[in-house]
């Protein structure tokens, strides 16, 4: 209640952001990127692709039992823009069915595909689909296009701030090379890293800003 229907990050005040992962790739490194939050002490947000939770079904339950949430990436990670309306609203729904059927909830957040802003269409449907909120991000770590860990932890570095929501890949190299880095200049800086619901929850007076 009282959120925005895009979220881009959350109150500017408290000194908490929100590391969220786009849930595909390789399924090992999926692993020892959550055991590096949680040796952190990180909780985070995983916007899982709903044909990667098919073919690892097991890691819907690793995430959950590591403290962290679980979210919808849509089914086939297409681009949902480039789809017409009832194709696009098939890709969220499914997988909040597959999420339905592992986990026995959707999630709380969906995360459209490919990019991590919705078109008012696309809001639109994921609310049919059952999300009221769609999750965007204001720090882009860009780690799907970078080769070098000190790529990432620069664009991340220099962009975090108090109620960031940090856009990551969970399943690729670079970013599980980079997350201890980027752990240790969070808990450098005082923030503590806590999924989106919790970073979105905060006393009744004030509210959080939607995004651009």
């Amino acid at each position: 209640p009282g959120l925005p229907v895009r979220i881009a990050h959350g109150p500017r005040d408290r000194p908490r952001v929100a590391l969220t992962f786009d849930g595909r790739g390789d399924p090992d490194l999926a692993v020892a990127a959550l055991a590096r939050c949680e040796r952190a002490g990180a909780r985070v947000t995983v916007l899982a692709v709903g044909t990667w939770l098919a073919r690892h079904p097991e890691l819907a339950r690793r995430i959950l039992d590591g403290g962290h949430e679980l979210g919808n990436h849509t089914e086939h990670h297409l681009d949902l823009a480039a789809l017409d309306e009832s194709a696009a609203y098939e890709k969220i729904a499914a997988c909040a069915r597959r999420l339905r059927r592992l986990t026995g909830s959707a999630g709380a957040w969906f995360r459209p595909s490919p990019t991590t802003y919705a078109s008012p269409l696309v809001e639109r449907l994921a609310r049919r689909a059952g999300y009221p909120h769609v999750l965007a991000c204001d720090v882009e770590s860009l780690d799907h296009a970078a080769t070098r860990v000190a790529t990432v932890t620069r664009k991340v570095a220099g962009e975090l701030r108090n109620g960031s929501v940090v856009e990551l890949s969970l399943g690729r190299p670079v970013t599980v090379a980079a997350l201890p880095l980027l752990l240790a200049e969070i808990g450098r800086r005082g923030l503590h890293a806590v999924t989106a619901t919790e970073l979105m929850a905060r006393p009744a007076t004030g509210a959080a800003r939607t995004a651009g």
